[in-house]
């Protein structure tokens, strides 16, 4: 699974340790989000939706 975050979070100005703080997990967690190691759960990628105003599918698409 591809992602956006890594370009939505350098958009908002924020560190992989302020979007950590602000969505509750590890800087660790984003890390390896942004780097596709590791795919959110339900419950964060509804948080990271809320937090940078975009539908879900606008951060994460399938890298069929």
């Amino acid at each position: 699974m591809r992602n956006s975050l890594p370009d939505l979070r350098r958009d908002r100005g924020w560190s992989q340790q302020q979007l950590a703080d602000e969505l509750g997990v590890s800087r660790q967690t984003i890390i390896s989000i942004e780097r596709g190691r590791f795919d959110p759960s339900l419950p964060l990628a509804f948080r990271l939706s809320r937090v940078f105003d975009r539908p879900i599918e606008q951060i994460f698409a399938d890298e069929e």
